[in-house]
């Protein structure tokens, strides 16, 4: 396969990414969607895009602007995920696909692993053109994920009152970029986007009504149904909908890097030529 590093321009920081083509003509192209945190060369973004453009795909793997949790870029001012907002990676989901459209691949299938899942049911549900959608652990998102995922000893854990207290005496401040601790992961984030994310964050079961390309939705056994419902969005999903739950496996697929890959593989080839 050949590499290309791509820069996408966005009203803010662009975005940096890696485009994997095949060593032949590519039959289709795709869009990796990274989790929380993360970035285009961790979790599944590290072994599934060699193994798709082995396949013939062109991939499109991108850090969106809310990538790892702090970092700095062309400049001391800090940037990352702990500034990250739901607009802003939608948003930059958009302008990559609008990239990948400029080289000739305007129906991409869209690949999306924990909360790059939920923006990429997003994506599917506004775009009817996807050809297939790939959610990997993908989470359940919703109004009252923060208390969820708090309730688990994420987030604010047992501090979620406080913090979000704290948080809005910062903004009405205008101090909405001043940086909190958190009890659990994300560890920290500003005062801004811990709002944001805990009341705007999308509901991933009611995208799924919208979709209507073919679904591929996998969880590991060892994750909580609650939080990454692939049964319920099956149910309720308006196109076709697999659901494959891989046995010793976590949310970040350690070990089980070969099978997920060829649990993928398979079902692409079952939807699409390859």
């Amino acid at each position: 396969m050949r590499l290309e590093l791509v820069s996408i321009p966005t009203p803010t920081h662009p975005l940096d990414g890696l485009m994997y083509w095949p060593d032949r003509e590519p039959v289709a192209a795709a869009l990796y969607f990274h989790g929380n945190q993360m970035n285009f060369y961790t979790g599944p973004a590290r072994f599934l895009p060699p193994a798709l453009a082995e396949a013939g795909l062109a991939v499109l793997s991108f850090n969106r602007r809310g990538h790892d949790t702090l970092g700095t870029r062309a400049s001391r001012e800090p940037v990352g995920g702990a500034f990250q907002t739901v607009a802003e990676g939608l948003e930059d989901n958009e302008l990559a696909a609008r990239l990948l459209a400029s080289l000739g691949f305007p129906n991409p299938i869209v690949i999306g692993h924990s909360n790059g899942g939920l923006l990429g049911a997003c994506f599917a549900a506004a775009h009817p053109e996807v050809r297939a959608l790939v959610l990997l652990s993908a989470h359940s998102g919703g109004r009252d994920f923060a208390r969820r995922l708090s309730a688990r000893g994420m987030w604010a854990g047992d501090r979620l009152e406080e913090i979000t207290r704290q948080a809005e005496a910062l903004v009405a401040q205008g101090r909405d970029r001043e940086l909190i601790l958190l009890p659990g992961w994300w560890h920290v984030v500003s005062a801004r986007t811990f709002l944001d994310y805990s009341r705007n964050c999308p509901d991933l079961l009611e995208q799924a009504s919208r979709i209507r390309c073919p679904v591929l939705f996998l969880r590991g056994d060892q994750e909580p149904v609650e939080t990454y419902p692939a049964e319920r969005f099956a149910e309720a999903c308006s196109g076709p909908c697999r659901v494959v739950i891989v046995e010793d496996c976590d949310h970040f697929y350690i070990g089980a890097e070969s099978r997920v890959t060829a649990i993928v593989l398979d079902w692409l080839k079952s939807v699409i030529e390859l």
